[in-house]
């Protein structure tokens, strides 16, 4: 099956007795890495109740048109724009009929209307319905503008007849679902980057820190999610906004970023350390703003910990990638903190062209071979990198196994 990682889909359903299957295809189409928002007609909340959904999607499950508390209260106009698939199970032969006259009087059929995403639909029917020639001449106009029907299968049916008309088991859903979809380059995999400075508190108000942006780390997440990868990204303080598709968690100190790293490692397929953590932080923290009472101060500073090296470290440790921004002899340093580390990938770069900019030039190297990627934008350098990371981590897992 293909992957729906990180797919938006739009889960409607309408009245029947094989809503109850919906519930199943709401747990599986979370458990393949979709999110998942439901939209119900009200003759669907006589099968099922709302909560229900709501319990299993993770989301506020809809049912009305006019939305109070969306914006403007064009909540389905909002609905419309999310989702990669609006996926129908089941549909009912009265919503096939409506949907094929393009009629708009609830929720749902309004936001057929208004969505440019694909749309799927899981017909389910008593066996005499599904073979009326009035509901087969709206299936060919559904067919006609491109929405995907899957099934009927045929069997014994909640009324006692045996025929076409049960809806799919929620599995062949799940599967045909995923089939619309291209497999992307990093399709199920589980990605954590950290990314921009750290800031080590000197007092309330100062603190030390680093020139980083952030953008080399948020164009790897962009460019991941859009690759099909779950990616967490452990961000410092940076002026930038959470790419689409991203769960990102914010710290501010090195140590909290370690902490988050160790928390997410564990579970995660790849590690990139990305982010410019302070080498060094205060030995004390004063609890006031310091006066300026001389022309000098000292300032006692404490090695921080090393993050991407305490990951490689881990005994269930993950395909761990580190980057080093030097100022000469970039190559050099990079082999030897590639070695000393024992990371399976690393990124060198110039720091002095790098940091703040938008583009970049770098020097990937792994334990067998180099290879020089760019200079480009860093949107299109992450993706060289991505590219890359897949078939070392490729390369490695056949070695292990």
């Amino acid at each position: 099956m293909k992957s729906l990682s990180n797919r938006r889909v739009l889960l409607g359903i309408t009245g029947g007795i094989a809503a109850y299957k919906s519930a199943e295809l709401t747990r599986m189409l979370t458990k393949a890495g979709a999110e998942v928002r439901v939209v119900m007609t009200q003759a669907a909340t006589e099968f099922i109740t709302p909560l229900t959904l709501q319990a299993l999607s993770g989301n506020r499950v809809h049912t009305t048109l006019l939305d109070t508390e969306a914006e403007a209260g064009m909540g389905h106009i909002e609905l419309a724009r999310w989702p990669d698939l609006v996926l129908i199970a089941p549909t009912s032969a009265n919503f096939i009929a409506k949907i094929a006259d393009g009629k708009a009087d609830d929720i749902l059929s309004t936001l057929l209307l208004a969505t440019k995403a694909p749309i799927a639909i899981a017909p389910a029917m008593n066996q005499a319905m599904w073979s009326n020639q009035a509901t087969q001449q709206n299936l060919q106009t559904l067919q006609q503008r491109g929405i995907a029907i899957f099934g009927p299968e045929s069997g014994e049916q909640a009324c006692g007849d045996v025929g076409l008309g049960r809806m799919l088991e929620p599995a062949q859903i799940l599967e045909m679902s995923g089939a619309l979809f291209d497999e992307g380059l990093l399709a199920g995999m589980r990605i954590v980057i950290t990314a921009g400075p750290t800031q080590e508190a000197i007092d309330p108000v100062r603190y030390i820190s680093n020139r980083s942006s952030g953008k080399m780390a948020y164009a790897l997440a962009t460019e991941a999610a859009a690759a099909g990868a779950q990616v967490t990204l452990i961000s410092g303080p940076v002026a930038l906004a959470t790419p689409d598709r991203v769960k990102r968690i914010d710290v501010i100190s090195a140590q909290q970023m370690l902490e988050a790293s160790l928390g997410c490692a564990p579970e995660c397929d790849v590690f990139i350390g990305v982010a410019a953590v302070a080498d060094y932080r205060p030995a004390q923290f004063a609890e006031q703003k310091i006066k300026k009472s001389s022309d000098t101060m000292t300032l006692a500073l404490v090695k921080n910990p090393d993050i991407i090296t305490a990951i490689a470290a881990l005994e269930k440790r993950p395909f761990t990638v580190g980057f080093a921004a030097e100022t000469n002899d970039i190559e050099q340093h990079g082999a030897e903190k590639l070695a000393r580390k024992k990371l399976d990938l690393l990124f060198a770069n110039d720091a002095n062209a790098t940091l703040g900019s938008d583009n970049i030039g770098a020097t990937a190297l792994w334990p067998e071979g180099s290879q020089a990627l760019g200079p480009a934008s860093k949107r299109l350098v992450a993706l060289q990198m991505l590219t890359l990371i897949r078939s070392r981590y490729d390369a490695s897992s056949n070695r292990k196994s």
